[in-house]
Order: C-alpha cells, then structure tokens, then sequence
C-alpha cells in the first residue's frame, strides 16, 4: 500500500459569519505552533466565506473547500454556483454527494458524477461522498449501496491527484453514533477494492478514503487509525478551532 498523507476537511455546512473566521485563523496557528501534526487540513465553509478563508489562510497548513458545485460552468442556475466560481474565489476542493445534497434535494449518482467532473474541468479535487441509511444497514445492504453509489458517482477520470473519497454513514452524521472500528475497516477495504474497478490498482491504492459520522476528539484516535482511513470528513467538531485541532491531533507524529 502507498504511504497517504491524511487528510481531515471540515464541513461547516449552514454554519458560519463573517465572526467565523477567527475560528479558521485560530486553527492555522494552533498547527503553525504544532509542526508534529502530520496531516493536512482543509475547511470547507459556506461560499460566501471562501474569498475571506482563503485570503486569510494564505501561508498558513490550512486549505479551503467548497460544499458543492453546479455541473455547468455558467448559464442561469439562479442560486447555484459552479465549480469554476469556487476556484476563482480561493477553493482548491470541493464536496459532492453529500447525503444531506442527496436527500434534500434528489441528487442522484449521476448528478454527482456530472458534479465530480465538473470539479476537475475547474482544477478542484473532488471529495465525492457515499454511505448508507440506517434501514438500508438494518438490512444487511451497507457493502451492496457502498460499492454502488461508487461505481454511478466515482468518474472513470478519477485519481489519486483529483479525487478524495469520503464514506459517512447517514445514520451517523450528527447523531453521535458511530460504527465500531471494525464496520469501519469493512466498508473502506471495500472500497479501496472496489475502486480497482473504477480507476485502476495503482490509483486506488494511493487514493485518499475519508471517514465521517461524528468523528470528535473522543474518538479520533480510535477511528483514524482503522486500516484503510485516511483521515475524516468533519461536521459539528470543525467548528471551533479547538475541536478540530483534538481531531487532527490523532496524527500526532511519534
């Protein structure tokens, strides 16, 4: 297995006023002052705070993301925004197939395949989300969904440089509950196979695998060091710079 970098993005979803970019500026200074921590970081915040993030945190081992993206490069999607809008305003990444974009608004595999290449048409990387509901756990359907929603949402242009996979249980996105290490093991050597299929050994051996669903400074530790997590996928606990510093902290070197 190629050595990963990890990496730990946080989403701060419908969160965050101008006041929140202190939390980012606190963050870049905990881990300027810091050095062992080794792994990368990256907030991906509302996009009406990117161009101030990413003036901000110019410098700093902090990278800024955005939460999703258009398929089209402009036209008129009034309320949408494109991936190109996004790295002209400081993004270096973006989310797609959130399950929360998902639900709430149908988003299907294709959609976020559409999304993901639009992500690279831009220069993003994309962080293409997958994970499945509590009935479809409850049914012994979790690996069936996984390798799915990979196969209709992972373009056959995916790598290792451009695409970062991240896997979030619905059930346990904000809830507090969490798989055991060993469900988690499952799902991602799962996908690092299923992967083969999609974009080759080479690159799915070196692509970055994300965990999500309530990761905290709790059980960072624990969850990071899962065979085949690469870092996580962080909602609440990326809000306050201290929080997210305890989850980054599981990367501690020695």
């Amino acid at each position: 297995m190629t050595a990963i970098r990890p990496l730990v993005a946080g989403n701060w979803k419908m969160n965050g006023l101008l006041s929140s970019v202190s939390e980012a500026a606190a963050l870049a200074e905990l881990l300027r002052s810091n050095d062992e921590i080794e792994a990368d970081a990256m907030i991906c915040p509302p996009a009406t705070l990117i161009p101030l993030l990413a003036e901000r945190l110019t410098g700093s081992r902090v990278a800024v993301g955005g939460q999703d993206c258009h398929q089209i490069e402009s036209g008129a999607h009034t309320g949408d925004i494109s991936a190109e809008i996004l790295a002209d305003a400081g993004a270096s990444a973006v989310i797609v197939g959130h399950s929360e974009r998902r639900a709430d608004h149908g988003e299907s595999d294709a959609t976020v395949n559409a999304k993901a290449l639009a992500a690279y048409r831009a220069g993003l990387v994309a962080i293409i989300c997958v994970g499945e509901t509590d009935a479809q756990r409850d049914a012994g359907e979790t690996l069936d969904i996984v390798a799915g929603q990979l196969r209709g949402s992972v373009p056959a242009a995916a790598g290792a440089g451009n695409t970062i996979i991240a896997y979030e249980p619905v059930w346990a996105i904000g809830t507090g509950r969490t798989p055991t290490a060993d469900d988690v093991a499952e799902v991602h050597n799962h996908m690092r196979t299923q992967l083969i299929a999609i974009v080759g050994d080479g690159e799915s051996s070196a692509m970055r695998l994300l965990y999500g669903g309530s990761v905290k400074p709790s059980n960072a530790t624990e969850l990071m060091a899962v065979e085949n997590v690469n870092g996580a996928l962080v909602g609440g606990a990326s809000l306050k710079a201290d929080d997210f510093f305890g989850i980054l902290s599981a990367y501690t070197a020695g």
